[in-house]
């Protein structure tokens, strides 16, 4: 009986120090990421017994909340320009900045056979009433949406139908919802396991437009958190690339 009560309380104790090593971690996310990050963060749960409190929206929007003393500890951004800004500046922790993936833009409809996949004479059609994009002032993706239709020399004739959602995950709900007729977003919002999801696309070629090389930072508030920087060991895991490969990014 002694040994059995000795047994308990030593696994009590070990569940003890596991759960008071556990950490919440807060982590401002590009929008463009949301669905392989909800997949990774739910692994990264599970495996860990950590936490993860995700936060979306537009890079942009999240440089500026960080500069402002937002408490999140670890930044997924669109770009690498902004990460890199943030290490000059003194909001990260240094060294810390590596790329995690590089994103695909795709001009993208909910309607099946409406975008044909290998051209994007639809632009040039009476049907697009609308074209939705990012902000380009605030979002990447946004940014490489005017860079491809400038380099298609269709940016003038458009401009007067273009509808801008403050970031990539509002573009493509315009889009989803009907209000835009087609959209530039991002692939991974319409791609799994290498398909289409729904709707119809043509993905742009990656010479059309800045390479969207998305970085990660340690923020200073979570230099002394375990959670973050074990998430950001995850995010390099094998695994963790299987999942971003999956929504049709590069490594």
């Amino acid at each position: 009986m002694k040994q059995i009560l000795r047994l308990i309380t030593g696994c009590a104790l070990l569940f003890g120090l596991a759960v008071a090593r556990a950490e919440t971690v807060q982590v401002a996310t590009a929008a463009n990421f949301t669905a392989p990050m909800k997949e990774i963060a739910a692994e990264f749960e599970q495996q860990t017994g950590h936490r993860v409190v995700l936060t979306f929206a537009s890079s942009g929007k999240f440089f500026a909340q960080i500069q402002n003393g937002a408490p999140f500890e670890v930044f997924l951004s669109a770009d690498a320009a902004k990460p890199q800004k943030l290490e000059e500046q003194g909001w990260s922790v240094p060294g810390s900045r590596f790329t995690y993936a590089q994103g695909s833009l795709i001009l993208w409809s909910s309607q099946a056979g409406f975008v044909a996949d290998d051209s994007p004479d639809i632009l040039k059609s009476d049907s697009v009433k609308h074209l939705s994009l990012a902000n380009p002032k605030l979002a990447p993706y946004g940014a490489a949406a005017v860079e491809t239709l400038q380099k298609l020399g269709l940016y003038e004739s458009l401009e007067g139908k273009l509808v801008q959602g403050e970031n990539i995950a509002q573009a493509y709900q315009y889009v989803f919802s009907g209000n835009a007729q087609v959209g530039f977003v991002a692939l991974s919002q319409v791609m799994k396991e290498g398909k289409l999801s729904a709707g119809s696309g043509w993905i742009v070629p990656a010479d059309l437009y800045a390479p969207i090389r998305q970085d990660a930072v340690l923020l200073n508030k979570g230099k002394d958190n375990v959670a973050a920087t074990a998430l950001l060991d995850y995010l390099r895991s094998e695994r963790a690339a299987a999942i971003i490969q999956s929504y049709g990014y590069k490594l």
